[in-house]
């Protein structure tokens, strides 16, 4: 299980991100570079983690003209990332753009549903009449479609995420805590165990791992918890 388990490197420090992968190496199986690092650490920090042997999932979330989206997933393939992530809701040119780029690539390219910092209240506050829910639903239908490969979306939404994409598609989960995590600013929260349960394929798990007093432990923890998980789903428990 450890290999599904993918560390959110929330910094703004190339330096301590570096740190965070070299302690965690061999103790989960991939890296994402989020929006607060990569400004910073851009191309030549994603190639230091995947020197140090982690795989990279790079989530600047992309959401702009299809043409702009095509090359920036073009780009990020470039550099050898593992999952690049663009916005559901760019709409189906962009998504398909996104997907062509892709294409023949060692990148699989991850549709953002819906954020799990929001809820129905904040959909609605937004416009959508749609709950979260349905609105996971829409967006991955729509994805699917134009050829997206994997999704992002909460575990409470993983079951019918699966059942409409099928056994091919990759689902990564994030807002995942153990029992007794702080929450933060998540709001669709679920543990290790039931994401797995669920059917996820990869988590990824920030603060509660890299903020432990033993990022390795706490990084085993999670493993332990979602293979009790995969082993509950596989019974149908």
């Amino acid at each position: 299980m450890k290999e599904r388990i993918i560390v959110a490197l929330d910094t703004d420090s190339p330096d301590s991100a570096l740190t965070v992968v070299q302690t965690l190496a061999g103790e989960v199986g991939m890296f994402k570079v989020g929006m607060e690092l990569f400004p910073r650490g851009g191309p030549d920090l994603v190639r230091k983690i995947r020197a140090a042997g982690g795989d990279v999932f790079l989530d600047l979330k992309f959401h702009d003209i299809p043409n702009t989206v095509g090359g920036a997933v073009r780009t990020a393939a470039a550099l050898g990332v593992r999952f690049a992530t663009v916005h559901a809701s760019g709409g189906k040119e962009m998504l398909a753009r996104a997907a062509e780029a892709a294409r023949g690539t060692g990148t699989t390219v991850l549709a953002v549903t819906v954020l799990t910092s929001l809820d129905d209240s904040d959909l609605s506050e937004i416009g959508f009449s749609s709950s979260a829910a349905d609105m996971v639903l829409r967006l991955a239908r729509m994805a699917m479609e134009e050829g997206i490969g994997g999704f992002v979306c909460s575990a409470r939404e993983v079951p019918a995420v699966r059942k409409l994409v099928g056994k091919q598609a990759v689902l990564v989960t994030p807002g995942v805590r153990l029992p007794g995590d702080a929450v933060l600013d998540q709001k669709r929260v679920v543990t290790p165990f039931e994401a797995m349960r669920n059917g996820a394929d990869y988590l990824v798990v920030g603060r509660p791992i890299t903020k432990a007093a033993d990022p390795a432990a706490a990084a085993r923890r999670f493993a332990d918890d979602m293979r009790s998980g995969r082993e509950a789903g596989s019974r149908g428990a």
